[in-house]
């Protein structure tokens, strides 16, 4: 059976399911990592560093490592770094809608956002360059934890924490949907 055998008021409907990122904005990087798994359990490495600087990820000299959670049915978003560089991890049995909005002047895609999971059965962590906003959505009923690494140490006096609404990119934008 083909799709021309759907009736017409479904085939106007039909698409086909995509399965790839639309857009990537420029610095944005996902680092994968090597995954071991037994019948003991599993094992993989979150970040290896040489003297404070990331192997797998060039210029990212560790200053921090913090952790945030994310309670379920929120949208924690957006904020952004003008100083210091990101990477998130979240565990690959859990799923956090990440969000990304690139508001560098100048950048070469200034202005696009992307949209993807972390975590959902991937070992995997996401670098955010500075000056990309980033928030995320969990997608489940149970709390996220996302461990982040910065480039930078937290300051109370000079926070480098700058927000943007939630809803920026519209109220839909962090909808779950099937495209």
């Amino acid at each position: 059976m083909d799709k021309s055998n759907a009736s017409a008021r479904v085939l106007k409907k039909l698409h086909v399911q995509k399965y790839t990122v639309s857009k990537a904005i420029s610095g944005v990087r996902f680092i994968d990592f090597n995954f071991v798994s037994d019948d003991g359990g599993d094992f993989h490495e979150v970040l290896r560093l040489e003297n404070g600087v990331a192997v797998n990820v060039e210029g990212f000299e560790l200053r921090q490592i913090n952790r945030s959670r994310f309670n379920p049915g929120l949208v924690k978003a957006f904020h952004l770094h003008f100083k210091q560089d990101e990477m998130w991890y979240v565990h690959p049995l859990d799923r956090l809608l990440v969000g990304l909005y690139d508001v560098r002047k100048g950048s070469t895609t200034e202005g696009e956002s992307m949209r993807f999971v972390l975590g959902g059965g991937k070992p995997r962590a996401l670098f955010i360059p500075k000056g990309v906003a980033h928030g995320g959505r969990v997608l489940g009923n149970s709390p996220v934890d996302v461990v982040y690494l910065v480039t930078e140490h937290f300051s109370k006096d000079q926070p480098d924490e700058w927000r943007l609404p939630w809803n920026v990119l519209g109220n839909d934008f962090w909808e779950i949907r099937k495209e």
